[in-house]
């Protein structure tokens, strides 16, 4: 397998993410690239964070928490990984659940409204 890796340009391309994305993620220490210069190279271990970040924020999950969840890998382990994956999973989909609930009760209180609306708008 080649060690292939990427430029700036092309990591923003794959991701769709902006190039200012790309530059927080690294300001916040999700992202470390190889530097050349003023270049900035992402190789295999970047392309798999970036990939688990983007999932991360996709479920709702914030970035210190992505953080915090990556650097588990670098100083415990894999095991210890997804242990601390279990537990954030478990709180996250819990946060989700409740997210749900209130959109469901929004839904119904606008469609009541709506609803009401409409039928006093026919009675005129």
């Amino acid at each position: 397998m080649t060690d292939q890796r990427l430029s700036f340009k092309e990591m923003c391309a794959k991701f769709d993410v902006t190039p200012r994305t790309l530059r927080y993620y690294e300001y916040i220490e999700l992202l470390s690239p190889d530097r050349e210069g003023r270049s900035r190279f992402y190789g295999p271990r970047e392309v798999a964070r970036m990939t688990l970040i983007l999932r991360g924020r996709k479920w709702g999950f914030p970035l210190e928490d992505i953080r915090q969840w990556l650097l588990i890998y670098e100083k415990e382990g894999s095991e210890a990984q997804m242990r601390a994956w279990i537990d954030l999973a478990d709180r996250q989909l819990g946060e989700l659940a409740e997210q749900r609930s209130q959109i469901d009760q929004a839904i119904e209180e606008l469609s009541d409204l709506r609803n009401e609306t409409a039928k006093d708008l026919e009675s005129r």
